[in-house]
């Protein structure tokens, strides 16, 4: 592999040790009802990180010429990564009840783990025999 790929290869993870660290405390700060949650920053550099993790992401299956709904490990990564989008929203915006969106936060980080878990296997169905 390229030295270009191996830098965005660990841009990549590096952005989605960062994505699952703010999701994280975000979630923790819901459930305490902090204040922090609404910080400027709090609003703004979770947008920004997820942007260049999906960039970097995009970037990386150009280069290994695999793409989602060609590829399976890719599709599943795809949609989980839709559920995991959907989930966040409900547990750190739209939950109606705080039960609600732990719930969702909790599923969400499920699903993350999921996606990471794809990734290292190339396995759409890792936990299956």
């Amino acid at each position: 592999m390229t030295t270009f790929y191996s830098l965005l290869k660990h841009f990549h993870l590096t952005t989605i040790v960062i994505t699952a660290t703010l999701f994280v405390v975000r979630g923790v700060w819901m459930m305490v009802d902090s204040p922090r949650l609404q910080a400027r920053w709090v609003r703004i550099v979770p947008h920004v990180n997820d942007t260049l993790l999906l960039a970097s992401g995009l970037g990386l299956a150009f280069m290994l010429g695999q793409y989602p709904l060609v590829n399976g490990w890719l599709t599943a990564k795809f949609f989980a990564l839709i559920l995991y989008i959907v989930l966040g929203t409900v547990a750190l915006k739209r939950g109606s009840t705080k039960r609600t969106r732990i719930a969702a936060w909790i599923a969400a980080l499920l699903v993350l783990g999921y996606i990471v878990t794809v990734a290292i296997t190339r396995n759409p169905f890792p936990f299956v025999g």
